[in-house]
């Protein structure tokens, strides 16, 4: 089995893509969902007709184009021949109107790298598009498309808690190019964390509705016709439909939707402010749980959320806001939906088997110590590596352990001795020369006393294990 996510790639020319004009100072609000189903349940059992009309209009093509560098070929310079040093390379998708002053939501696959987005409307206008954010980690991007006065069609973002599994979904989108196309399915699963970049706070809806390459950014919508997610990625042996498929909940579609039209340049997520594990049937025979449920605390972060909420090791949380929670993921996510500054209620299981409610606010994670990201060059083992001091927000960001800090990380590794000296991106640099190394700082004046005798004891550590390695330059 592979994740696929739905880019349908395709040759195209570049054409000149002229800037939209500047966002209006008055963003119009979200719209909100509605509760009112199609015009009878007579309806509804002979035709989702109903649906596909107050959905499909908001449902856009988007076609992205991007020039790919290749290395000149010296043989046409010599001659001033001028060879083409770049190919033109397109990808095509889909993407669902939001707002109806022109903001868009799709998938960051779609449209990452591209120098022109294109925007198709349901009636095949099309229309230059602005980049607003891009969000790798949830593989979501904004886009907003300038119609002056003009209002759009656009799909209310449905949040709420109430889809169940065994629900009738519409996919709505792109396949293959061919055009709009509408699919039907049930809701497979929710809480789904098979992310293929294996995001740690992904939370999925499974269908399967077919869903194929060009599917991308498409809509899936409920029996309301709001929008309930946005169709990610497949599950396939072939790269098509196969009926395992993948969309991003609503929840986090608002959070990304609001964070641009706001003006911000990434999604702030809360943090927890704890390591956990999720409970597997040995964990809970060996707590005396009756059956494996919930997420188990194995470390608190000092001063963090959930040590002010109250938090333990130990402790088992079950629910978050009355939602049970079954894994890591689960966990994750459910917190990383919230906005900062809102209060959670965690369910939580006790070391001796009592329960308790434990109020958590949701927070962003501390950026101490602070980044100070350096490039290090010179006569040193670390020659062409870049580090940075290891705080929950740069863990956040890199998605990795924060527990591993505080502490420098080695986050790339270019040309230069470290390279043959083996470190690699992730590698925690402990200590050098005998002296423990906790911020960049640190690192940069054990490196310049090093270079006074040429040697160097530097310990790393990878995987969790620690690495010792003696340098002479």
């Amino acid at each position: 089995m592979r994740a696929a996510r739905l880019l349908l790639p395709a040759l195209v020319l570049l054409a000149a893509c002229t800037d939209p004009a500047a966002r209006s100072e008055a963003q119009p609000a979200l719209a909100q969902p509605t509760r009112s189903p199609p015009e009878t349940e007579a309806d509804m059992k002979t035709s989702f007709a109903p649906v596909v009309k107050k959905a499909a209009p908001a449902v856009v093509n988007i076609s992205a184009r991007r020039i790919v560098r290749r290395q000149a070929d010296p043989f046409w310079d010599m001659f001033g021949l001028g060879a083409p040093r770049g190919r033109v390379e397109g990808s095509l998708g889909s993407g669902v109107i939001v707002r109806a002053d022109g903001v868009i939501v799709t998938n960051n696959h779609v449209v990452a790298g591209g120098q022109e987005i294109i925007v198709a409307l349901a009636d095949r206008r099309e229309f230059p598009a602005k980049l607003l954010l891009a969000d790798e980690r949830t593989d979501l991007a904004v886009l907003k498309i300038d119609l002056g006065e003009e209002r759009l069609p656009v799909l209310a973002i449905d949040d709420s808690t109430d889809a169940e599994v065994g629900d009738l979904v519409l996919a709505i989108g792109n396949p293959f190019g061919v055009g709009q196309t509408v699919t039907t399915g049930i809701i497979s699963a929710l809480n789904r964390t098979a992310d293929p970049s294996g995001d740690a706070a992904a939370s999925y809806i499974q269908t399967d509705a077919a869903i194929n390459p060009g599917n991308s950014g498409g809509a899936l919508v409920d029996m309301d016709g709001d929008l309930i997610g946005i169709n990610s990625f497949i599950v396939s042996r072939s790269g098509t439909s196969s009926g395992v498929g993948f969309a991003m909940p609503a929840a986090m579609v608002r959070r990304v939707v609001e964070t641009a039209v706001g003006g911000g340049q990434r999604v702030e997520r809360p943090w927890l402010g704890a390591r956990t594990q999720t409970v597997t049937a040995e964990i809970a025979r060996s707590i005396g749980m009756s059956a494996p449920q919930g997420v188990l605390v194995a470390d608190i972060w000092a001063g963090g959320a959930a040590a002010r909420a109250g938090l333990r090791q130990g402790d088992v949380i079950l629910s978050v806001d009355d939602q049970a929670v079954s894994d890591v993921g689960g966990l994750n996510y459910a917190v990383g939906t919230r906005r900062l500054g809102e209060t959670l209620r965690l369910g939580v299981r006790r070391e001796n088997g009592s329960t308790a409610t434990l109020n958590l606010r949701a927070e962003a994670p501390p950026a101490t110590p602070a980044r100070d990201e350096q490039l290090l060059s010179g006569r040193n083992p670390f020659d062409g590596a870049t580090v940075v001091n290891l705080s929950p927000a740069v863990a956040d960001e890199l998605g990795v352990d924060p527990f591993q800090g505080p502490g420098v990380m080695v986050i790339r590794v270019g040309r230069g001795f470290s390279m043959n000296a083996g470190l690699r991106p992730g590698d925690m640099i402990r200590s050098v020369n005998g002296r423990e190394i906790r911020t960049v700082r640190d690192l940069m004046g054990a490196a310049t006393a090093g270079a006074e005798t040429g040697a160097w004891q530097v310990t790393i550590q990878r995987n969790g294990q620690p690495v010792t390695a003696n340098f002479r330059l």
